[in-house]
């Protein structure tokens, strides 16, 4: 695949998983009526974002760490909670390994340096 889509599909993922943490937690199943606290798990994902739109190499390897946090809070999230919850959980873990995949194949391929 080719680099430039590779790191278009990354950067589209990761801004979508921070949109949905955000729309998640404040409005469409927050925790507590109003949004709550645990809408602060999106500031993780802004830290790899400038990196990822400008392509660092580094960013990439990096951030298929950080992915499985979010990963791993879809799937036990998928596995307990009721719907609309469940979804949400299930858009969450789609999102995570789209980005891991492309960010990972991208890193490996990639034409940037750091």
């Amino acid at each position: 695949m080719n680099p430039d889509r590779l790191r278009l599909l990354a950067s589209a993922s990761l801004i979508a998983l921070i949109l949905l943490s955000l729309s998640w937690e404040l409005w469409l199943a927050p925790l507590r009526p109003g949004g709550s606290w645990l809408v602060l798990k999106t500031l993780p994902l802004l830290l790899p974002l400038f990196g990822i739109l400008h392509g660092k190499r580094y960013t990439y390897r990096w951030a298929t760490l950080l992915i499985w946090i979010y990963f791993t809070e879809g799937v036990m999230r998928s596995f307990t909670e009721p719907s609309p919850v469940r979804e949400l959980a299930v858009l969450e873990i789609v999102l995570s390994l789209v980005f891991f995949a492309s960010a990972a194949w991208y890193a490996r391929t990639g034409h940037r340096t750091d």
